[in-house]
């Protein structure tokens, strides 16, 4: 059981009727990629030429601050039909951007090919933990 999972269900205020598993799991998808695009931006500014990713880092970094308050947002407990599907919707939304972006380096870079991964995953538990908000 991970740390995020047992947080989730240790926590004394109530979860509404939400599936601690799916929290947990967007929670950890949302730290995780928020990490990778930090270091896919970083990555990015390092190569020799960096000028033609520009884009790409302007997405990572966005992302990677979407992600971040999403999982910060996650790990409270608020009111889950509110604030939290509207943030699930923008971190779904700005995954999906960075992903195509990264899809487009892919071929000729690694740490982009690893942060289109890292979106596509995250978009997906953003999406599916909405679907159980209702």
């Amino acid at each position: 059981m991970t740390n995020a999972l047992r947080m989730v269900r240790t926590h004394p205020a109530d979860l509404g009727g939400l599936d601690p598993e799916a929290i947990a799991a967007c929670l950890e998808e949302c730290v995780s990629c928020a990490q990778t695009c930090t270091a896919c931006a970083d990555a990015c500014l390092s190569e020799p030429d960096p000028a033609p990713m520009v884009r790409c880092i302007k997405l990572d970094q966005d992302c990677a601050a979407v992600c971040a308050a999403t999982a910060q947002v996650l790990s409270r407990r608020g009111d889950p039909a509110g604030i939290v599907s509207e943030l699930l919707a923008l971190c779904e939304k700005a995954c999906r951007a960075c992903a195509e972006e990264c899809e487009k380096h892919a071929g000729h870079h690694e740490h982009c090919a690893v942060c289109a991964e890292a979106c596509r995953s995250c978009a997906d538990a953003c999406r599916q933990l909405r679907q159980h908000l209702g």
